[in-house]
């Protein structure tokens, strides 16, 4: 892909892009959160891009990209490299403007996303399950592309693409009837946060624009350190929608003129997020559109009285996911740990470990034990849930006083990677 490091969009682009999918895309909603608002004494709006027809900001790209091919481009069809929101998107595209596509997605993809393709595309694509990951996926998509000359439909790094996405500035600037202070946007790739932020340039050059990263992927952070374009050896996955390991050379070059700052957040955070927002107001985010919200604490002091915009971005989250949300959750909040427990093999030894070492608000949710009869001992995996995080250390000191304790595995992970 030829790659050039000057472009910027225009608003004209922009515009047209919002003209293009005038009756495809939702005009989503900005909504008033009373519960962050009121937490971080503030006026906080949630652009909710989770409410979009394919619950995300995706289809906004995909589609403005696709519609743009010419004639003989569309007969020849488009292939894209997605387990998640742009495929969905590109799905959609093609079922609209009857465009055959041909999407590749990573072999261990879970059915309901492989599903969720299928149902918007119908008959107009075709899934191919290739590789155990999406960079192999994505080399198989980019071979059939060169082999076929089809389009590769690039899910960040292209210009009609990231002024599909800059239509979500666009409107957000529409529907605010105040000054809009602050501005936090999802990073992943980059198409979402270089076109709002082309916007916001033009139109809101007063806004502080905050990019905000899974602190387990890094990329943008990272290239705008080294004010170059840096691909990153080893990524965090669970934040799927926005964990790359190296961003768009357009959008880095975007990016680093526009954004204020850059910051990261903790996976651990965004779970509770997740969980705040579902128990809180009903909203369901995935994982990347939690990001924003998650970055509010680090910006409590510069935010107070202000107004902030917060792009929910999107809400394809999977349920079987709920447990391992909840798990990463109390983790961050140093609520969740596991220990090796050193129990005598003696009758009465798990009774004395539940009624002399853990506290009164503590509890088991993880036991794992083998009876070994040849050692005066035999060690078991146990994890504990606590109620407040200053009840740690007298659990240890009680393990330690009476002989249970064996070891602490939430700070090895090595060996912690198979619990959780």
């Amino acid at each position: 892909m030829d790659v050039t490091t000057k472009y910027i969009p225009k608003i004209e682009q922009v515009r047209e892009a919002a003209e293009t999918l005038k009756g495809v895309a939702v005009n989503t909603p900005l909504t008033h959160s009373l519960t962050y608002s009121r937490a971080f004494d503030t006026n906080v709006f949630l652009k909710r891009e989770d409410l979009q027809v394919v619950r995300s900001y995706k289809i906004r790209g995909a589609y403005n990209k696709m519609r743009s091919l010419s004639e003989e481009e569309k007969a020849r069809g488009i292939v894209c490299a997605s387990a998640g929101n742009h495929a969905q998107g590109v799905a959609m595209s093609c079922n609209k403007l009857g465009i055959k596509g041909t999407i590749y997605m990573p072999a261990p993809t879970p059915k309901q996303k492989i599903n969720q393709v299928k149902m918007f595309g119908e008959d107009q694509i075709d899934i191919v399950l290739e590789g155990d990951t999406f960079d192999d996926s994505n080399k198989a998509a980019i071979a059939e592309c060169n082999k076929l000359g089809k389009t590769f439909v690039h899910p960040f790094n292209d210009e009609k693409v990231i002024e599909g996405q800059a239509t979500v500035g666009l409107e957000i600037l529409e529907q605010a009837n105040m000054p809009i202070d602050y501005l936090f946007v999802p990073v992943g790739g980059g198409g979402l946060a270089s076109g709002v932020s082309s916007v916001f340039n033009l139109l809101s050059s007063r806004t502080k624009i905050i990019g905000v990263e899974p602190e387990g992927a890094p990329s943008m952070s990272m290239s705008i350190k080294n004010n170059a374009n840096t691909e990153l050896t080893k990524i965090e996955k669970f934040v799927d929608g926005a964990a790359v390991q190296k961003v768009g050379d357009k959008t880095f070059e975007i990016c680093k003129q526009f954004l204020h700052h850059m910051i990261t957040v903790p996976e651990g955070k965004v779970c509770q997020t997740i969980l705040d927002l579902y128990n809180k107001d009903a909203i369901v985010v995935e994982p990347a559109g939690a990001l924003t919200i998650s970055a509010l604490d680090q910006y409590k002091d510069e935010i107070r009285g202000k107004n902030v915009v917060c792009v929910v971005s999107g809400s394809n989250n999977d349920i079987t996911r709920t447990a391992e949300i909840k798990e990463r959750a109390l983790l961050y909040a140093n609520l969740k740990h596991y220990f090796i427990v050193r129990f005598p093999q003696r009758a009465g030894a798990l009774k004395e470990f539940v009624a002399e070492i853990l506290g009164p608000n503590d509890d088991i949710t993880h036991f794992q034990y083998t009876k070994k009869h040849s050692r005066e001992d035999a060690p078991a995996v146990v994890g504990i849930e606590l109620k407040s995080e200053k009840d740690l250390l007298p659990l240890i000191e009680r393990m330690k006083a009476h002989h249970f304790y064996g070891d602490y595995l939430n700070d090895k992970p090595d060996l912690f990677q198979y619990l959780v």
